[in-house]
């Protein structure tokens, strides 16, 4: 009896310690949750995949999010303040063709985060951009590393 009290606390306080990290771990699968349609652009003087937001991922516009992902350096391998963050390791991110578009964000971080090639966790907020075809189609402003 003594041994099943103790498994089932163990596995209680496992569920309750684990459930923040899963619904970390579902921002990018909700931020997948959108089309693409084509629209010209005047100034590239072609088509250009627009993206479609869904109701899902609209909702999380101006919101607070919490994601998991990897630094992909802008400006060499230190210390920086604005980066883009991908679902996916270096080498299997969306500027390599491993991804889509929905995969990566722009990010300016408070303090400096320092360069490193395993996950981390990133809290700030989420900003859509169906328009500019310059920029990801997200980002993540004010955000830091927890």
């Amino acid at each position: 009896m003594k041994n099943l009290f103790i498994f089932l606390f163990l596995s209680i306080t496992t569920a309750v310690v684990a459930q923040p990290s899963t619904l970390r771990d579902n921002t990018w699968k909700t931020l997948s949750k959108l089309t693409y349609k084509k629209e010209y652009d005047e100034v590239l003087g072609l088509k250009v995949d627009v993206p479609v937001f869904s109701k899902e991922v609209k909702a999380l516009e101006g919101r607070e999010v919490t994601v998991k992902g990897y630094i992909i350096p802008t400006d060499g391998y230190k210390s920086q303040k604005e980066f883009v963050f991908s679902a996916f390791p270096y080498n299997m991110c969306f500027f390599c063709g491993g991804a889509g578009p929905e995969t990566v964000m722009e990010v300016t971080t408070k303090q400096p985060v320092q360069y490193t090639t395993e996950p981390i966790y990133l809290k700030g907020i989420l900003k859509l951009n169906g328009a500019d075809v310059n920029r990801l189609i997200y980002s993540l402003e004010k955000a830091e590393k927890l």
